[in-house]
């Protein structure tokens, strides 16, 4: 398969992941309001989909290209053991300073205080979706279809609650319906240009796929520890949380094997 094929994929697949948000956020014209309760369980179910991804359709093909390419488990282990830890400190010092607000957490990051509460808002989804979109790209590494089509499903079926969490939060704190839907379907349209960079970078060296892939996993696995994990068990639903998490992992995991 040629580079611009890889390439191509991997742009066009984490766009229709993207409309996942899309569709999740359209929702906040039907349901205007969550209750927290509600809230928390569909972001947990939403990270068990994403925690599954990482592992199934990214750690998994990252581990198998890297012992291919060192010719040993031992080092394409410590190289993609490298690469996890690179992507959730890049995401780490990202949000140390680029200001973005939390639902439930609240403000971080830099001086935010030039800044209104509605870009805060968009700059912590934003932070969220590019990784997605990042995972999508990557996922096609070598040419390797189905697992960039399963990677694109269950991102795209994670973004649809995700979606309509935020703009129904966005509505909940003064935004019109209009404005928080348009807020949270422009939020998912970052995924492509993740999905882009991710799909360049594999295409241009094999050596790279799976520094990409894992730096890639490592970049989610910290969006769920430190964002939604804490965010979804700070309002005393956190059994709630855990086995709504445990659900979307059973589900990303049942669709990948399926795929």
């Amino acid at each position: 398969m040629q580079a611009s094929d890889v390439i191509l994929m991997g742009f066009t697949a984490s766009f229709c992941a993207s409309l996942g948000t899309a569709v999740g956020s359209l929702g906040v014209f039907a349901i205007r309001k969550l209750s927290r309760r509600m809230e928390d369980g569909l972001l947990s179910l939403a990270a068990g989909i994403m925690l599954a991804a990482t592992f199934f359709s990214l750690l998994l093909p990252a581990l198998e290209h890297a012992s291919s390419n060192y010719h040993s488990d031992i080092l394409g282990g410590a190289a993609v053991g490298a690469g996890t830890l690179l992507g959730a400190f890049t995401l780490f010092a990202i949000h140390q300073y680029v200001p973005h607000e939390h639902f439930t957490a609240g403000r971080e990051g830099g001086n935010h205080y030039k800044l209104g509460r509605i870009w805060l808002f968009v700059t912590a989804i934003t932070l969220h979706n590019v990784p997605e979109g990042l995972a999508v790209g990557v996922g096609f590494a070598g040419g390797e279809l189905e697992n960039g089509i399963t990677l694109a499903v269950g991102i795209g079926l994670q973004n649809i609650p995700e979606g309509l969490a935020v703009s129904v939060a966005l509505l909940s704190v003064g935004y019109s319906t209009g404005r928080s839907a348009l807020i949270g379907i422009l939020s998912g349209l970052v995924e492509p240009v993740g999905g882009l960079i991710g799909a360049v970078a594999v295409s241009s060296a094999a050596t790279v796929m799976p520094w990409a892939l894992a730096f890639a996993a490592g970049a989610m696995l910290f969006i769920i520890s430190d964002e939604i994990i804490p965010e979804t068990h700070n309002n005393g639903n956190q059994n709630l949380a855990t086995f709504t998490l445990l659900i979307g992992f059973v589900v990303m995991m049942l669709l990948d094997t399926s795929l």
